[in-house]
């Protein structure tokens, strides 16, 4: 079936040809022109990471007069990121600041009167009541300053207002178990962790013991009552109130080994019941994901987001459905789109479905006509829709990014999309930025690939740069129609800047996603490899000047490609994963690797594990290569950089490892995020840029 057909305003199953200029995109994207000569504005530097500031969270006052948001910035001088509440007129104008500078804020919420902004702080006196731990705090919109509401011992997870405005639902996690290991002793170590999970680690949080789980109460705004509503052996997540206040739909895995499958369910509690959650009603009995549930205006319905495929793991398309909020047989809303959905929500007349739909190198907005089954795109274009939220008379607020802008607050849809912030103009008014085209080329099986080419800042046709591969992460995951800092970078530094998205990408179906099934390091290395001859046949680029980077999935392609082609001339590999048998039990995958590649002490599975490992491989490896990770990444642990690291040390090709203490698998510290970037340019232009003669293959 056409799905193109299906979906109005743009074409699904086929990608967009064209290209596009960052500096020539502003009458398509709404740009707020810039009245600087670009002989006025410098290239971008490795400090400038800490000048761009991030937006998201919007939300809409009950009037629809008002947008609030939050604005996240990072200081490299004080070592720490804060995050602010603003607000801003639904017409535009300048914006307001909610929340002081020098602690955070989000998760900003109007109360249903509009008289209150509510939001999350850790904030307080530390000897008071949960005081120093995320609470829900309310800011009187009349004037005054912001008051505690909530006092809960251990802190406040999310929170939602009831349709009334007279309680609240909290997602809280059980508190930190005792320490009684210490006891009198003012030296003692601490207690020792005792595991009997399947899954005992998950990165940034350490060993997992199985005594703590996060569950729902309800929270009486005028009385300060505190109602447990959920409890035992399992967690609680995405919960939401029904209309009338009397209902909350939650996911939860309740299967009798939740960590040995991706089972979630909807449910529904409740909101006045009096045995903690242990009567409760299964809306769905799919045995993938059921996950972002959310109720009609009428309460009769709940649409959320469903894997109907849970054996391809992390590769399946999650599709749209529908059910009664009283169970029963589910409507499956979007099985021909065969794209990724992502929140959805009802209009206000219950008519229509809106949600994220991510095709391509794009994130739309799409909304479905629940009677014709008809979808149309009401934001799309070249750019990617982040969080969104709707208002009276089908108002919709939402993030927008651009290849030019990072995320900024959009009001409206279609023609009518307008900008209503302006966060981070003043800063690149500043800056010159390189073009970055759009591009689509055949891989070596003549499959179209898509992705991004970022041409050098001052750049001269006719002229070959340096060029650098960078590959994503995921591997389900994907370059987009999104400012990009790292390769405004590259290009700042004269380099040409290759983003593909290859086999394994999630915004081209799931054929295209899966196809990476068990066989890493094979077509998607032709599709990146492709991405690289392609600029090469255009003229930019420098056969003998190639270099290849990436973090996460971006580090294992990475050193797939180092071991099986020596063109490239320098090779940064972060957070990768080279000798797939020894996390067995050591990564916090098991459940996906087990799906992907079996249990590997059965039958021929040990092959499976050999095959994907680039380490079998590893003296092939002739490329200078800087190896990367943190310290106490459980993602992918830091031992197979420290694997890599040996084996090409004791090769004699030219290595460096570096390892940032107390890390997990994104760097936190400000000072680290500069020194990883510092270090990919000196590797680059040491090894990449000088002029050379040609290379050979070994």
């Amino acid at each position: 079936m056409d799905v193109g057909a299906r979906i109005r305003r743009g074409p699904t199953t086929t990608k967009k040809h064209f290209t596009l200029s960052v500096l020539g995109s502003c009458a398509m994207l709404l740009c707020v022109s810039n009245p600087m000569d670009a002989q006025e504005r410098r290239p971008l530097q490795v400090d400038d990471m800490f000048a761009i500031k991030g937006v998201g969270a919007p939300v809409i006052s009950p009037d629809g007069a008002w947008i609030a948001y939050t604005v996240s910035e990072t200081s490299l001088e004080d070592e720490r990121s804060e995050t602010r509440i603003w607000m801003v007129s639904a017409g535009g104008g300048d914006p307001m600041p909610m929340t002081a500078a020098g602690s955070s804020a989000g998760n900003p919420k109007f109360s249903p009167d509009g008289k209150y902004l509510s939001f999350t702080a850790s904030r307080g006196d530390t000897a008071s009541p949960g005081g120093g731990k995320n609470q829900v705090w309310l800011l009187d919109r009349r004037g005054g300053e912001a008051r505690q509401l909530t006092e809960v011992e251990q802190g406040v997870g999310g929170y939602s207002w009831s349709a009334d405005g007279t309680r609240l639902l909290l997602s809280i996690r059980d508190p930190e178990p005792e320490d009684t290991w210490a006891g009198d002793k003012p030296n003692a170590p601490q207690a020792p962790w005792v595991i009997d999970r399947l899954r005992f680690k998950r990165d940034g949080v350490g060993y997992l013991t199985g005594n703590q789980h996060t569950h729902l109460y309800t929270f009486d705004v005028t009385t300060q009552v505190l109602t447990q509503i959920t409890s035992g052996d399992h967690d609680e997540s995405a919960a939401t109130w029904s209309p009338d206040g009397n209902y909350v739909a939650f996911v939860s895995n309740r299967t009798d080994e939740p960590d040995g499958n991706e089972n979630s369910d909807i449910w529904v509690v409740g909101a006045d019941n009096t045995d903690q959650g242990q009567t409760l009603l299964q809306v769905t009995t799919n045995p993938g994901s059921d996950s972002s549930p959310a109720w009609s205006p009428d309460g009769n319905w709940i649409t959320y987001v469903t894997g109907i495929e849970p054996d391809l793991i992390w590769y399946a398309t999650d599709h749209l459905a529908i059910v009664s909020s009283e169970g029963g047989q589910p409507r499956l809303l979007t099985r021909e789109l065969d794209r990724n959905v992502r929140g959805p929500r009802f209009s206000s007349d219950g008519d229509q479905i809106v949600f994220r739909v991510e095709d391509s190198a794009e994130n739309h907005l799409v909304s479905m006509d629940l009677e014709s089954r008809e979808m149309n795109r009401i934001i799309d274009g070249p750019l990617s829709v982040g969080s969104f939220a709707q208002g009276p008379d089908g108002m919709i607020a939402t993030q927008v990014a651009t290849l030019d802008r990072p995320n900024e607050i959009h009001v409206g849809t279609g023609d009518r999309l307008r900008r209503v912030t302006t966060t981070n103009d003043a800063f690149l008014e500043g800056i010159e930025l390189a073009e970055v085209k759009n591009v689509h080329f055949p891989s070596k099986d003549r499959t179209e690939i898509e992705g991004f080419v970022t041409l050098p800042v001052g750049y001269q046709e006719g002229l070959r740069y340096p060029t650098l591969l960078r590959i994503h992460g995921g591997p389900v995951s994907q370059f987009r129609h999104a400012f990009n800092f790292e390769a405004q970078l590259f290009a700042a530094s004269g380099y040409v800047v290759v983003q593909t998205n290859p086999r394994g990408s999630s915004g081209y179906g799931q054929a295209f996603s899966a196809d990476l099934w068990a066989e890493w390091g094979v077509r998607d290395y032709e599709d990146v490899v492709a991405g690289v001859d392609y600029t090469i046949e255009q003229g930019w680029s420098d056969e003998n000047r190639l270099g290849v980077g990436g973090w996460s999935y971006g580090g294992i392609l990475t050193d797939h490609v180092i071991t099986q082609t020596g063109r490239f001339r320098g090779a940064i590999t972060g957070a990768s994963e080279v000798l797939y048998i020894a996390n067995y039990g050591h990564d916090h995958y098991q459940l996906q690797w087990e799906k992907e590649l079996g249990l590997p002490w059965e039958g021929d599975n040990r092959q499976a594990w050999e095959d994907i490992s680039p380490f079998n491989k590893v003296d092939r490896v002739t490329t200078p290569t800087l190896i990367m990770g943190g310290e106490e990444d459980w993602n992918v642990p830091i031992q197979n950089s420290e694997q890599l690291y040996q084996a090409l040390r004791r090769l004699g090709v030219p290595t460096q490892l570096v390892v940032y203490p107390g890390q997990s698998h994104g760097l936190r510290p400000p000072s680290y995020q500069k020194d990883r970037y510092e270090r990919y340019l000196a590797w680059y232009d040491k090894w990449v840029k000088p002029a050379v003669k040609p290379i050979t293959e070994p």
